[in-house]
């Protein structure tokens, strides 16, 4: 679909310079003397470079939609992770460099989302929030104030995360998997 470049918003995914980019910051610029123009900042899909281009209102681009899928998690394989369309059966196999430091928190039979352009997968998006137990937590030093004392702590997966006081071993909480951050003690 075309658009005007000055139409292209955040998160609009565009076709420039035979690669996909997706637009991170967008700024209208009236100049007082020429013509207005759209200074956009964009990360490429592909390889992860960055550019800034301005896109004149008489300029037309090729706006592109990604197709969103869902995908169950099976099992990993060296350094690749195994997912399964839950429609069709098929397998797709990325590898983890792919799926980045998150990776970690794959779990059996977790449902992810798969973007896809030309059924060639771009990107993926896991669950916000998941449980994991804590193997390794350290005790609490006496005389330390409760307000804002965190300790860290290990988690079955083997990331570190930081957690309050009076998280033990053994016990399971709810992470936040982009921030890495503890949210509070799982149900």
């Amino acid at each position: 679909m075309k658009i005007n470049g000055n139409e292209i918003r955040p998160g609009n995914v565009i076709e420039h310079n035979g690669s996909l980019w997706a637009a991170v910051k967008t700024n209208a610029v009236k100049p007082g003397k020429g013509g207005a123009f759209n200074q956009v900042e964009l990360k490429n899909l592909l390889d992860g470079t960055k550019l800034n281009e301005r896109f004149r209102a008489s300029e037309t681009v090729e706006r592109v939609r990604l197709e969103q899928k869902d995908f169950q998690f099976l099992y990993e394989q060296g350094d690749m992770l195994v997912f399964m369309d839950n429609e069709t059966y098929e397998q797709l196999e990325l590898q983890k460099d792919f799926v980045g430091d998150r990776a970690a928190f794959l779990q059996d039979g977790m449902m992810v989302t798969v973007e896809l352009y030309e059924d060639k997968p771009i990107g993926i998006s896991l669950p916000d929030q998941v449980v994991l137990a804590i193997v390794e937590a350290d005790p609490v030093v006496k005389g330390q104030t409760a307000a804002s004392s965190y300790k860290p702590a290990v988690m079955e997966n083997g990331v570190r995360v930081m957690v309050p006081p009076f998280i033990e071993s053994g016990e399971r909480i709810l992470v936040d998997t982009n921030e890495i951050t503890y949210i509070r003690r799982a149900d």
